[in-house]
């Protein structure tokens, strides 16, 4: 028994263990966003598009990353699926039936940095989790970073 005790706790220290560090941030979230607003001032929309598509550039960090996306409902960039760019998903409803891609358009008419709560497919547990995202209207476009919520 002591044996199979030791070997329990043994085991237990190796495991992947998800420390606060590990777990991105409101704050962070804000920054992101605030950091990629900074870039398209000074870099274009192209080059921040391009820059926030790429899955292991500066807009990435953990299970954050942005997205971008037309007041129309278009994905202009999106760095946690290159597959959604291009595509109108203002008819995409989470798992509880959410229109959140429209309910986020509409928010974004108040041209005012706001936070929406929906569910979404964490890339990096691949589970569908609470989500809240933190967007900012810029002209005809909204910049979105989220934070998934354990």
């Amino acid at each position: 028994m002591f044996v199979r005790n030791c070997l329990l706790i043994a085991l237990m220290s190796v495991a992947p263990i998800v420390s606060a560090a590990d777990v991105v941030t409101k704050p962070e979230a804000e920054a992101m966003v605030k950091k990629a607003l900074g870039y398209m001032k000074t870099n274009g929309r192209e080059k921040t598009f391009a820059e926030i598509d790429k899955k292991d550039g500066q807009f990435v960090d953990r299970d954050l990353y942005l997205v971008v996306y037309g007041t129309d409902g278009v994905v202009r960039a999106h760095g946690g699926n290159a597959k959604m760019i291009g595509k109108n998903l203002m008819e995409l409803k989470d798992v509880d039936g959410k229109a959140f891609v429209k309910e986020r358009v509409e928010m974004a008419k108040k041209k005012v940095p706001f936070w929406q709560d929906y569910k979404f497919n964490n890339p990096t547990t691949n589970k569908i989790e609470p989500k809240t995202m933190y967007c900012v209207p810029e002209e005809d476009l909204i910049v979105c970073g989220g934070v998934y919520l354990k």
